[in-house]
């Protein structure tokens, strides 16, 4: 299995046949991507390394059995040397998806501890090198290594049947995503649609466009019509009013003839 990190590559040849559980559980969770971005979460100079907790807390990680598996020692399997790739647990047959590398001779860790590999070649180097980070007080790194993908180079296990697991999505929050993007536009270079929903999007905005326009002129078709009502109802006014003054003046000539006489 051939690892990815931020330190290098880091090539491990696996003992499948001595320890058949935790090679398979190890591979398999390779294949499925399980390990891709997760740190190595704790860092001990001259002791270990350990990684394999998605959730990066050093408290997480399940085995691809559903259920912690059991240990497997070998009496030709001790922790002589660095390198060594082994199970990190919590007790006895507690093993899940966390595993370490031994920075030295670890003679404390026999029979305690499920050792599947080696680190080979040059790549130790590379593994040696994620150790050389900042650590707190709690032996865990201030900017951590990680692991950016596996990849498998022989499966002894042919049966393998990758499952499907479901990362969860980090969701931003509002304020970041009102940051993104201002008000009443749609950024669409983040998304997968690309330039169709741009197209989209224009179609959208010019009908959105004429529906404006068509109210615009039908407001204005009803401003007209108003107000030639009102000019016809201001000219019959003034055409009763002057009616009413011809009247009026026709009247007063009688009196003034009728007076004169």
């Amino acid at each position: 299995v051939l690892l990815k990190t931020t330190a290098g590559d880091i090539d491990i040849e696996l003992w499948s046949k001595e320890a058949p559980k935790a090679c398979r559980n190890f591979i398999q969770l390779c294949i499925e991507a399980y390990y891709d971005n997760t740190i190595f979460h704790r860092v001990v100079p001259g002791f270990i390394v350990q990684g394999g907790d998605p959730t990066g807390t050093g408290t997480g990680g399940e085995s691809i059995y559903g259920a912690p598996f059991k240990d497997e020692f070998h009496s030709r399997l001790r922790f002589n040397r660095r390198g060594l790739v082994a199970m990190a647990n919590a007790g006895p047959h507690d093993n899940g998806s966390q595993f370490f590398f031994t920075l030295g001779r670890a003679d404390e860790l026999n029979n305690k501890h499920t050792i599947f590999g080696k680190v080979t070649g040059d790549t130790v180097y590379n593994m040696l090198r994620l150790t050389e980070v900042d650590i707190d007080d709690e032996e865990r790194p201030r900017n951590p290594h990680k692991i950016k993908s596996c990849e498998v180079l022989f499966n002894p296990f042919d049966d393998i049947i990758p499952r499907e697991i479901k990362k969860p999505k980090k969701e931003k929050p509002e304020e970041e995503i009102k940051k993104l993007k201002p008000k009443g536009t749609k950024n669409f270079s983040l998304l997968s649609f690309g330039e169709e929903a741009e197209e989209e999007e224009e179609e959208v905005n010019r009908v959105s466009q004429d529906g404006d326009n068509e109210e615009a002129d039908h407001d204005e078709c009803i401003d007209s019509n108003e107000k030639n009502l009102m000019r016809e109802r201001i000219a019959k006014k003034l055409k009763r009013d002057t009616s009413a003054n011809v009247k009026s003046a026709a009247e007063g000539e009688v009196e003034k003839k009728s007076v004169s006489r």
